[in-house]
């Protein structure tokens, strides 16, 4: 295996991209139109690449898993929370920003579409 891209499905891409894009740097790299709004783009920050596709071009591309779960949890590991911190200021949280058993300290959101998304930094890691 060579890497593994997560791809988040949504209702709307056009809700997401600001979070993505905006407050986190994302840069999208590809953007496939449906109709009169996005069907499918790729994200990319430094070597970690997600992809979102709305559910409508969902049902379009894979119908049988179209209406399967609605909220995906993603986990990044990054060097410093310090830029995390500063992107989601006044982001809303799903707990207040905290330490785990094992060391990790955690920033935990959820994006427009309702993903969790937790920002990790491991102090023992480099």
């Amino acid at each position: 295996m060579k890497k593994l891209t997560p791809n988040l499905i949504v209702d709307r891409i056009e809700d997401s991209l600001p979070f993505w894009i905006e407050r986190l740097q994302f840069e999208k790299l590809v953007e496939v139109p449906q109709q009169d709004q996005l069907g499918f783009v790729i994200l990319q920050r430094g070597a970690t690449e997600l992809m979102l596709q709305s559910r409508a071009s969902l049902r379009e591309d894979v119908p049988d898993i179209a209406e399967g779960p609605k909220h995906t949890v993603l986990y990044f590991e990054v060097a410093d929370l310090a830029p995390i911190r500063k992107a989601l200021e006044g982001w809303p949280r799903v707990m207040p920003e905290r330490t785990t058993s094992y060391g990790a300290r955690e920033i935990i959101v959820r994006d427009p579409a309702g993903n969790v998304v937790f920002f990790s930094a491991h102090e023992n890691r480099g």
